[in-house]
């Protein structure tokens, strides 16, 4: 069977019978481990020429071998053609030919948060305090037109990778819960008052991203992804009534939305789903994502196993730290043999995954065993 068929085949009512392997968070993995991913110049990740974007992409596929495609847009082909890196003695830089304007790259920080080449974000002095700011805050994401995505070449590498290996790998996008995108209005402090004391305007802005992360889907099916990774964070930290009432709402209607579409759908929580378990299971989700035990909480496999009670497909959450990184062959072997066990008791439904991105320090090599013992192991 192919990656994709494995994937296929979890999803499925049957299950499958044998476990596809994948990691979570791959740019992330990507941006920490580019020299041993690809022999191509770092810049190649920012560039705009296709072939570009394809060599890299295809060694990082090869060299790490998962069953699953992760897809992205890129720019129109009207910005990639007005756009060349140049190499100088002083630097790299990105050049507009239509206007002149140059700017400086810089090199992704190993670990940091510039996965896409910026900084991370910093919630703005003055925080929106009511639904006029909200709305200004968080632009509209209007409605999606495919032919004109299509036509203006924004899918062009996505499209260019599924073509080359979707008939052996799962095509997958991400898209943020709309609670945890408020993260990006009002900070992590001003998010967590707000959610307290003015849920009013919690709700405006989760309705606000909702379209932009329906967006989001729409673009994903039309550069061809078939599944849909849904971002949790920050959200275990607020009160199960208040995502009772702010974000189960607008996730259940992303994932119709991802469902309409003939999308599938994984549902990543980040944190300890705790008290929440009952609004986890009740969003009508294709797929469940947990982290590993750690930060004071334990989330067992087993454990998670037997609350969804078959109700979805489940995905491992193996130690991206004490088992991926730091753990014996041996060990990692038993851990994966233990993490598949329990996923046959899902009656298949079950993809070997794990818990957290995988860290800076791990060898790439690290993935690729980690790849084949699932395969060996796996039926």
């Amino acid at each position: 069977m192919t990656g994709r068929e494995k994937i296929e085949a979890a999803f499925s009512p049957a299950g499958a019978r044998k476990a596809p392997a994948v990691i979570c968070y791959e740019r992330l993995c990507v941006r920490d481990h580019w020299d041993q991913l690809t022999d191509c110049p770092w810049w190649y990740q920012f560039s705009g020429d296709l072939e570009h974007q394809l060599a890299w992409r295809r060694d990082t596929i090869v060299r790490m071998p998962q069953d699953w495609l992760r897809l992205w847009a890129g720019p129109s082909r009207g910005q990639q053609d007005r756009t060349v890196i140049e190499e100088r003695h002083e630097g790299v830089f990105r050049v507009d030919r239509r206007t002149g304007e140059e700017k400086r790259l810089t090199r992704p920080l190993v670990g940091g948060w510039n996965a896409d080449g910026g900084s991370h974000h910093i919630a703005p002095p003055r925080l929106p305090e009511s639904i006029e700011e909200v709305d200004a805050s968080i632009p509209a994401a209007g409605r999606f037109d495919a032919e004109r995505f299509v036509a203006e070449g924004q899918g062009d590498w996505a499209r260019a990778l599924v073509d080359e290996f979707g008939g052996e790998k799962f095509p997958l996008a991400h898209v943020l819960s709309p609670l945890w995108r408020c993260y990006t209005v009002w900070g992590f402090e001003g998010m967590m008052v707000t959610v307290a004391d003015r849920p009013d305007l919690v709700r405006r802005a989760c309705e606000r991203n909702l379209a932009t992360a329906i967006y989001n889907v729409h673009e994903a099916a039309a550069m061809g992804a078939e599944g849909i990774w849904i971002e949790e964070c920050l959200t275990d930290m607020v009160s199960p009534a208040a995502f009772e009432d702010l974000n189960v709402p607008p996730l259940r209607r992303l994932i119709e939305e991802i469902h309409s579409l003939g999308m599938k759908s994984i549902y990543y929580y980040c944190g300890a789903p705790a008290a929440k378990w009952k609004h986890i299971l009740s969003l009508g989700m294709d797929a469940l994502s947990l982290e590993e035990s750690k930060k004071g909480f334990r989330i067992d496999i087993e454990d998670i196993v037997e609350r969804v009670g078959r109700q979805c497909t489940v995905l491992g959450n193996l130690n991206a730290v004490d088992v991926l990184q730091n753990a014996s062959e041996e060990q990692l072997r038993v851990e994966i043999a233990r993490q598949i066990a329990a996923g046959r008791r899902n009656g298949g439904r079950f993809i070997m995954s794990l818990g957290s991105p995988v860290t800076p320090a791990t060898p790439v090599g690290r993935i690729a065993l980690y790849c084949d013992l699932v395969r060996e192991l796996g039926g």
